[in-house]
């Protein structure tokens, strides 16, 4: 099916037509048509930057279109707010979390429409509410537990159950699995069935491509500001989606070769790190590991088996309990994240939003934030220096910005993740960890991070990312280590069978 196919109009309970956005001299959406259809899943598929976001956010009221119209049930609509939007049954969950973490639970999914008794708020109410919800979603949490204590996932199901809760006819998912272990995907593909057989339409947002093909109906796919492609599911598949989108010949990548990789340069050896949820409980368990200068190494393994807390042990943010980390051979002392990047080990963190950057800073603040001590002299700093490298940062690392002094804001999610990757290697690194370094970028910016690790593993940089897509195992690692309950279950080369790394992992393989 092409864009100029007419889809059926009986079953379509929203219509955009002729969408224009214009940022300044940027036309973001170039006169776009989409369909919502009642009670089915309409996946919109795109790079970064591509305009789903945009899209979205003028569907749910965060934004107005420069031109345009928008048509609910046959009715012409315009949206000033998300509450307008909202008022229509229209709601949003936004790739970034937008959670207040200072709030309980509770008090997140009820923010701004209180449920009130006698002029109070009904606590009690709204604390009944939220568990049926959180039991609905299967996430074991206290109502009056504070969003900043809970983990990524755990966060991003709570973001969910705030915008069920609204009982919105339309639902729009913006990457909402993005921080999901594989089980709690599941408990959300349920819930999407049940939603869509109650009549209530979704518009799904997804990197995760095989992932969304199992729950979508129809497909849209953007390319820069235009619709390239519509097809109903009997019609698509994984190359149909990568091909509008990026065009044919698609390699995601495959290990650097051509070069002798290097003595250990990281070593991680009987390390021990307890969950401090549960101190008697160990969630790295005597682990050992080691990565060679030059090596790209892979860790595997589902929500909980202990990646990220390996990572930000050995990077200084986590307590170690027991074990020794070394560089080159000679043991670390327990120093914290600025002493453990002086001395050449540096972290990706896997939300980039909360750790990795700085939002009301530039792009170049952000690139030489981790190396800012390079331009000070006498206690005063060198905004010539400081551009310079900025600038030089940003053509390295292909950040697509018109310059140092661009909002960070301004950025896809892809072009973020490589500013955070940029800022890393300005502190020239001997070990670079990353923490599910493609978490939230799409197909295209995936592929560039994949390539930007691999040209500096040639030049001897010792790299070790986690993942918990299977897929990304096999696109440039060297050797793939499966982590399962804090400890190592297996480890495979880079021509290993996808089932077994799952199998692994404790993951039910399908069949």
């Amino acid at each position: 099916m092409t864009t100029e196919d007419t889809p059926r109009a009986a079953d379509v309970v929203l219509q955009a037509r002729d969408i224009v956005k214009t940022y300044g001299g940027t036309r973001a959406l170039k006169g776009v048509n989409f369909d919502i259809h009642r009670g089915t899943v309409t996946t919109l598929f795109g790079e970064n930057g591509a305009g789903k976001s945009t899209l979205m956010k003028i569907l749910s009221g965060v934004e107005q279109p420069t031109s345009g119209r928008i048509v609910l049930d046959g009715e012409p609509v315009a949206f000033a707010t998300t509450n307008d939007a909202r008022d229509h049954g229209i709601a949003i969950i936004h790739q970034e979390l937008s959670l207040a973490p200072n709030l309980s639970v509770r008090d997140n999914i009820f923010l701004g429409r209180e449920i009130t008794r006698g002029g109070a708020v009904d606590y009690a109410e709204e604390t009944r509410q939220t568990r049926a919800l959180l039991e609905e979603m299967h996430l074991d949490v206290d109502p009056s537990t504070p969003v900043g204590d809970l983990r990524v996932g755990q966060q991003q199901i709570v973001e969910i159950a705030r915008a069920l809760s609204i009982d919105a006819r339309i639902l729009i998912m913006d990457e909402p699995t993005s921080a999901l272990a594989a089980k709690e995907v599941e408990i959300l593909f349920g819930i999407i069935d049940e939603l869509t057989s109650r009549g209530v339409s979704l518009v799904y947002i997804s990197h995760h491509l095989e992932e969304a093909l199992q729950v979508t109906d129809h497909a849209v796919v953007l390319r820069d500001g235009t619709m390239t492609a519509r097809g109903d599911r009997a019609e698509i598949d994984l190359d149909w989606i990568v091909r509008h989108m990026v065009g044919e010949n698609f390699d995601l990548g495959s290990p650097p070769d051509g070069y002798e990789l290097g003595e250990p340069a990281l070593q991680v050896q009987d390390l021990t790190v307890l969950d401090p949820e549960s101190p008697d409980r160990a969630i790295v368990d005597g682990l050992s590991l080691d990565v060679r200068a030059g090596e790209i190494v892979c860790l595997y393994g589902l929500m909980g088996a202990g990646r990220t807390e390996l990572l930000e042990a050995v990077a200084g943010r986590g307590e170690i309990a027991g074990g020794r980390v070394l560089l080159d051979g000679q043991e670390l002392d327990r120093g914290g994240i600025r002493d453990r990047i002086g001395r050449g080990i540096a972290l990706v963190p896997e939300d980039r939003q909360r750790d990795g950057l700085v939002p009301t800073m530039s792009v170049g603040q952000n690139l030489t934030l981790a190396s800012i001590r390079r331009f000070l002299s006498r206690g005063l700093l060198s905004r010539v220096k400081e551009k310079a490298l900025a600038t030089s940062l940003i053509k390295d690392v292909t950040v697509k910005a018109p310059g140092p002094q661009t909002p960070i804001g301004a950025l896809s999610g892809g072009n973020q993740q490589k500013v955070v990757i940029g800022k890393v290697l300005a502190t020239d690194p001997a070990v670079m960890l990353l923490d599910e370094p493609s978490r939230g970028i799409d197909i295209g910016a995936k592929a560039e991070v994949f390539s930007l690790l691999a040209d500096h593993a040639r030049d001897g940089l010792a790299v070790l990312f986690t993942t918990s897509e299977v897929e990304e195992c096999f696109s440039i690692a060297h050797r793939i280590i499966v982590l399962r309950r804090g400890r190592i279950s297996a480890e495979f080369g880079p021509d290993a069978d996808k089932a077994d790394v799952m199998a692994a992992s404790g993951e039910a393989v399908a069949t």
